[in-house]
């Protein structure tokens, strides 16, 4: 197997690339800055950009699957030009891999999955969401999914499988969401958000990883949830950040309306409540390493201490040998 990564500097690409260099599965990817391509023996960047759909075809030479994770991220508040961003970051990258794929022959690909996520399914604190769900969320978030999805459909004309991950709340040290959740608590002002009884769809992400390399290991085609089986509401993810911590949580539910002023639509995100079931992955045979919330953060804060821990030996080598 080859792969082909779009996004792969990303949090979650950079993960996957982990992963296949860890399997001695060579990948190449595709970056818009030049400056950033690197060439070393199974890690090869090519140049593309999306806003004018160039792409350096090389970058299918050997190619046997594809990863697509590109998308701007929505941590950023949504003015109209960012939310613009947003969705063009999406739509736009698939385009150019289809025009792409379209000039070159790509009878040796197999699999191609695409990155989606779970904002696609309505706020609700009661709905239990598996792939079957029809609705779509009437939020922007919503509305953007939808259209990236029906990009990605149009990869149903190649003879490939085509799949789709719904990707929920990413918890890595490394990025995303969780580092900006824990800030508040180390510093003892962290709290939880409105009622706190909003459903979080999470996964630790070295298990995201795992399940894109077992979808294009076993070229499955349609719609996968790609989160832990265990949902937790707001409330239960603060405290479990808090314990793993060992900081108190002093102050009380943040209000809707606090948020709101500060980070304008965008709060949205900190409010939506969404539990999405896991089942038709694992009915596939995948297997969650860290299926509890408490469990992952464990091992992603344990893995964080142990670098800090290694650091910090290096650096006091290096003194003690100046």
């Amino acid at each position: 197997m080859k792969i082909l990564i779009t996004g792969a500097t990303g949090l979650v690409g950079s993960e996957i690339v982990t992963h296949c260099m860890n399997q001695n599965i060579p990948v190449n990817y595709l970056t818009t800055s030049k400056d950033k391509m690197v060439s070393k023996p199974g890690y090869q960047g090519f140049y593309w950009n999306p806003k004018t759909e160039e792409i350096d075809t090389n970058c299918f030479e050997g190619v046997t699957a594809i990863i697509n994770l590109a998308g701007a991220s929505i941590s950023k508040r949504w003015t109209s030009s960012y939310k613009k961003t947003i969705r063009s970051s999406r739509v736009n990258t698939l385009k150019t891999l289809k025009k792409g794929l379209l000039k070159e022959n790509a009878k040796s690909i197999t699999s191609f999955v695409s990155a989606s996520a779970i904002g696609i399914y309505p706020d609700s604190l009661s709905n239990y969401y598996s792939e079957e769900e029809q609705a779509v969320d009437d939020s922007f978030l919503g509305k953007v999914v939808e259209e990236w999805e029906a990009e990605v459909d149009a990869f149903k004309a190649f003879d490939f499988s085509v799949a789709k991950i719904r990707i929920g709340l990413v918890v890595s040290t490394e990025g995303g969401a969780l580092p900006e959740m824990a800030k508040p608590i180390k510093n003892y002002v962290g709290a939880a958000f409105g009622s706190g009884e909003q459903w979080q769809s999470w996964i630790h992400i070295a298990d995201l990883a795992r399940i894109f390399l077992f979808t294009l290991d076993h070229r499955l085609n349609g719609v996968y949830n790609g989160v832990a089986p265990n949902p937790v509401t707001n409330n239960k993810l603060v405290k479990e950040i808090a314990n793993v911590l060992e900081k108190p949580l002093l102050l009380p539910n943040i209000p809707k309306f606090v948020m709101k002023t500060i980070l304008g639509e965008m709060a949205y995100i900190l409010f939506v409540s969404q539990r999405v079931s896991s089942k038709k992955i694992e009915e596939e045979g995948f297997v969650f390493t860290h299926p509890n919330i408490c469990v992952a953060l464990q091992d992603l804060y344990s893995k964080n201490e142990g670098r800090a821990s290694s650091q910090t030996s290096s650096s006091n080598e290096y003194i003690s040998l100046s």
